[in-house]
């Protein structure tokens, strides 16, 4: 269990880098790694360990995308 958790934390730590780097420009740090968290949490238990990463990466951009202020 607690390596679970800490590949996890691992894949929160990627996506949110990720995702950091794309939007730095338009999004406050902080917002891109608050709706990263948002949406990890929102995954909890609905998808297979294996794609968890991919599956946050997805749904946590869409997400940055829908915000006011995301595109340039």
């Amino acid at each position: 269990m607690a390596t679970t958790a800490r590949q996890s934390d691992h894949h929160v730590d990627i996506v949110s880098g990720e995702l950091v780097r794309e939007f730095q420009d338009v999004l406050p740090i902080s917002t891109v790694t608050d709706v990263v968290a948002i949406a990890r949490h929102d995954l909890e238990g609905q998808i297979v360990p294996e794609a968890l990463q991919e599956m946050l990466h997805r749904l946590a951009h869409h997400r940055l995308s829908a915000l006011p202020g995301s595109h340039r």
